[in-house]
């Protein structure tokens, strides 16, 4: 196990009715004046915006509510809200919803405690985040662990780039989980969210880092979990205690829990991001796109660890190191495909087969122009990653293994 360090300061509040108790919560953490922010109409129909609210004015704060934020957070919207925030006066921000309102909140968060710098300069790498607000959230979708992680997604839709970044200063102050929050989800967000929490964990799990027992088992746990919990979600999102599981899972795999010791990959994450912010593709399917793909162009650097994945996750019964690691990558693809997640170009909604142009276009954004490499399992240049593109560029419907 390599040195590391843990921070995990974020307060759960999980359970039934928990949404009520926002406005004492934020009392506690000093807030006085609230910025609200939250996506689309669903939170105010189901009447989870009032409560909320009515919550934070029964605890006696002030509050400015702005709704709108959309799948891919964009960096325009972020700016609009960061100025509302600064002439509010804010000293707390409450996000109500997934991981791209809760991303937002942090930027607001940022910029309000920055007034003299553009956000995404600190999302560039051209200015570090060294002061920030608190930030309370109300989670209503299981999917993208922001809730108790350090990390934040935008996406600049002018120039189609989507960057992360990470810093102690993401880390939410509490996150309020009441998993009957979820039961109003669609299908679609459902199988993205399942996605997206295994994703978190296997881009940490895929490392050359030896003598990590204790990890690897947290690790392997949860996706045993995720995936047994998820065949039952994507049938009945009514279902409490498999959408709760979902739920604590989702912050689990993000909050550095299931990789700790270990050198990170995120390859993944940076391939989906292409996707995602050229195509609008939502970002559970991004990364369920292209995750074939990528597990079979490098699984040999070290199939030993594809071959541990398949044999304790998905009960793979081969003696076999390069056919259990094989039976691993498909086990996943099958998986994904009993969510009706796309597992190619071809299946992605609004993607679909690209020319070799635009694979070579994707390819250069996702070094950032050529100057940086993506991934440690495999270190992954423009080439490798054009290639990895090149693969997951089919209508696998039709393509047999």
């Amino acid at each position: 196990m390599q040195a590391f360090t843990q921070y995990t300061p974020t307060r759960i509040v999980f359970g039934k009715d928990t949404e009520q108790q926002a406005g004492s919560l934020a009392k506690q953490m000093g807030a006085t004046r609230v910025f609200v922010i939250y996506g689309g109409g669903s939170v105010v129909r189901s009447g989870l915006l009032e409560r909320v609210t009515t919550s934070l004015s029964e605890a006696g704060l002030e509050w400015m509510a702005a709704g709108g934020v959309k799948p891919n957070p964009r960096l325009s919207f972020a700016r609009e809200c960061v100025e509302k925030s600064k002439e509010f006066g804010t000293d707390f921000v409450l996000a109500i919803g997934g991981g791209s309102v809760i991303d937002t909140g942090k930027a607001i968060a940022h910029g309000t405690a920055n007034p003299d710098t553009d956000i995404w300069d600190f999302w560039t790498g051209k200015q570090k985040v060294t002061r920030s607000l608190p930030v309370g959230v109300v989670l209503t979708l299981s999917a993208a662990g922001s809730e108790t992680s350090d990390s934040a997604v935008l996406t600049d839709e002018e120039t189609h780039e989507k960057r992360g970044m990470a810093t102690d200063f993401n880390r939410p102050a509490f996150a309020i989980m009441n998993p009957e929050l979820t039961f109003t989800l669609p299908k679609y967000q459902v199988g993205c969210g399942i996605v997206d929490i295994c994703m978190h964990t296997l881009d940490r799990y895929f490392t050359k880092s030896e003598h990590n027992e204790l990890t690897d088992e947290i690790a392997e746990g949860l996706l045993r979990t995720v995936i047994r919990n998820g065949k039952t979600a994507i049938k009945d999102a009514h279902n409490y205690d498999a959408m709760s599981e979902l739920m604590w899972a989702g912050s689990l795999s993000h909050n550095g829990l299931t990789g700790l010791g270990a050198q990170k990959d995120f390859a993944v994450h940076q391939l989906g991001h292409e996707l995602s912010s050229r195509f609008d593709l939502a970002h559970g399917a991004s990364l369920s796109a292209v995750w074939e793909s990528w597990a079979l162009y490098v699984y040999q650097e070290k199939p030993e660890r594809f071959a541990q994945y398949a044999r304790r996750v998905w009960n793979v019964r081969e003696d076999d190191t390069e056919k259990a690691a094989l039976e691993g990558i498909w086990q996943t693809v099958d998986y994904f495909k009993s969510l009706d997640m796309p597992t190619c170009f071809g299946e992605a909604e609004g993607v679909g087969v690209q020319s070799d142009e635009t694979l070579h276009a994707m390819a250069h954004s996702c070094t950032y122009g050529g100057v940086r490499t993506i991934g440690s399992f495999h270190v992954c240049d423009e080439e490798d990653i054009y290639k990895i593109y090149k693969m997951a560029n089919k209508n696998c419907k039709f393509s047999d293994r």
